[in-house]
């Protein structure tokens, strides 16, 4: 079983924390993360283009000339696709990207980037992260006591007022619950850090 060390908020050791290995020992799975996170990318787009076809756009109600006799070729509206401010042909419409893995296959995939996580030696396990009232200052000196200096992942057991809104000013930080862990949060930070109770609550689900 993989041991990383648990250390407190000064980032200070105070013990070691044994991982389970089905869920952060796991030889991590290339092909499953990427798929994943293309899944995720997806979901995230807005989908909101739009274009008007030729029975959306104003006017063309008449045939522009009669249909013989005069030389020109034939037409039947002036908001045909090839008239100039006609219709758009097979343009983009509004619609949802989103799709859905397999769920053995979205649980290989977070399983494998905490593993990535583990094997990189970019995870650090706190015994618990509190704080008295939501101040910037204080969370900036847990992370400087961990010596984060890159973007990080924070993972705790339940939601915290006090520590999502202490990180929400500080650029490149994220703040999750365990139950909202997800691959492409964890593959975009350098560092992932979490508590002893999140430890346990995705290992819980996961293992």
């Amino acid at each position: 079983m993989p041991k990383v060390a648990l250390l407190n908020q000064a980032g200070s050791q105070v013990g070691e924390i044994e991982l389970n290995e089905s869920v952060f020992g796991i030889e991590p799975n290339q092909h499953v993360l990427f798929e994943a996170i293309v899944m995720q990318r997806a979901s995230l787009r807005q989908g909101t283009h739009s274009v008007k076809n030729r029975s959306e756009v104003s006017g063309g109600g008449k045939k522009p000339w009669r249909q013989k006799g005069t030389g020109r070729a034939r037409q039947g509206s002036i908001r045909s696709p090839q008239w100039r401010g006609g219709g758009t042909v097979f343009g983009p419409t509004p619609r949802s990207y989103s799709y859905k893995l397999p769920k053995k296959v979205r649980r290989l995939a977070i399983k494998s980037a905490l593993s990535s996580k583990v094997q990189e030696e970019n995870i650090l396990v706190l015994e618990a992260l509190t704080f008295e009232a939501p101040k910037t200052k204080d969370f900036k000196a847990v992370l400087n006591g961990l010596s984060v200096e890159k973007k990080a992942l924070i993972v705790t057991a339940d939601l915290d007022e006090s520590v999502a809104l202490s990180a929400r000013n500080i650029p490149g930080v994220t703040v999750v619950t365990a139950d909202g862990i997800n691959v492409l949060d964890v593959v975009n930070h350098d560092k992932l850090i979490m508590t002893k109770a999140a430890v346990e609550k995705v290992e819980e689900v996961l293992a």
